[in-house]
Parts: C-alpha cells; sequence; structure tokens
C-alpha cells in the first residue's frame, strides 16, 4: 500500500509538471494582452505624443527666433543700424516680413538680411547651419517686425503649434504694448503669434 501511495504522489507531481512545462491558457493570454492594451491607451493619451512633438518644435522655433534677435540686437551695437536699413541715419522700418532667402534691405541692388547681412558673408552674427535652417521649407516660418521709431522694439514671431504655446500668445495677444504687431493677433480668425521679446 505503501508503494502504491508513492506511485501516486509520483504520477501527481509528474502530472503537475508537464502542466505547468506547457504554459499559459489561451485565456490567460488573452487577459493579459487586454491589459496590457488598457494600459498603454491610457499612458498614450495621458502623454499625447503629438502634443509633445508640436511643443519640441515651438520651442525650437522660440530658441531660432531668440537667435535672429541677438543676431540683429548684435548688428545694430556693431554697425550702428538694423540690417535691413542702408545707413545709421535712416530709421527706415520693417513690416511684418517672413524672414528668409527674400528678405533684402530695400536697397537698389536688394542684399540679403539674413543670408548676406548676419551670416559669415557679412557680419557672422549667425552661422551657416542656422542660416540654412531659418530660410529653409522645413522650418517653422519666422516674421519680423520693427516700426523703426525710437524705442521700438524689434518682435521676431511665428505661429505655435502646440496648444500650450497657442495659449500663451493668446494671453499676450489680450495685453499687448503699443508696438506690438497687429498681424500677430488675429482674433478674427483664431490666429495668434507667438512673440520674442
Amino acid at each position: 500500500m505503501t508503494s502504491n501511495l508513492g506511485n501516486m504522489i509520483l504520477n501527481y507531481q509528474t502530472e503537475m509538471k508537464q502542466k505547468t512545462a506547457q504554459g499559459f491558457t489561451l485565456i490567460e493570454l488573452l487577459i493579459v494582452i487586454a491589459v496590457l492594451g488598457i494600459l498603454a491607451v491610457a499612458v498614450l493619451s495621458a502623454i499625447n505624443p503629438i502634443e509633445q512633438i508640436n511643443r519640441s518644435r515651438d520651442t525650437g522655433s522660440r530658441s531660432d527666433a531668440e537667435q535672429l534677435l541677438g543676431a540683429i540686437d548684435r548688428y545694430y551695437a556693431s554697425v550702428g543700424h538694423y540690417p535691413w536699413t542702408t545707413e545709421p541715419s535712416t530709421t527706415q522700418p520693417t513690416g511684418w516680413i517672413e524672414v528668409g532667402s527674400t528678405w533684402t534691405d530695400g536697397t537698389l541692388g536688394a542684399t540679403g538680411v539674413v543670408l548676406n547681412k548676419l551670416s559669415a558673408a557679412g557680419t557672422g552674427e549667425v552661422k551657416a547651419s542656422f542660416t540654412e535652417r531659418i530660410t529653409g521649407t522645413s522650418a517653422n516660418k519666422l516674421f519680423v517686425e520693427n516700426l523703426g521709431d525710437q524705442g521700438q522694439s524689434t518682435y521676431i514671431c511665428f505661429e505655435p503649434l502646440s496648444s500650450s504655446f497657442k495659449a500663451e500668445a493668446k494671453a499676450r495677444c489680450d495685453s499687448t504694448p503699443p508696438d506690438f504687431p497687429a498681424e500677430a493677433c488675429d482674433t478674427a480668425n483664431s490666429i495668434y503669434f507667438s512673440c520674442l521679446p
């Protein structure tokens, strides 16, 4: 009897080992997959990857605007006039102009502001890679405005893509300084540009 009981225990242990070696059942796998799917949806909705991508692009555009604004200020400090003007005595304004390869100083020969005056061909205020990026088609377009009068600010603006930058731009449009670009606040179409300074 003792040997029968020992054989039964051995047979039971062998059967259990075989069952556990077979792995998960189909139902168990489906439950795990469903739980992982629910968790993935919850994480993706919390992170919102498209908003994160747009925010990073807006941060890049803001950085480009800061660099361009700094280059314009350095050019003014070293030459004595803005790059879109031709001599220190002129206070020629620049209206809402897209920064790119077609932005010129308005002279008869039409010297390119970014390509010839601010880049290595001019005062070297910006690097060639920066010039290529902001004048290329893949970058978020930058716009510049300076009304030309004494004490007027130079504004570098871009249209934000992320909701957080759009909300910030709208809040700024609600309380703008007198020389703020009117084109940056299109309230009729709910289009607001993020502007520096």
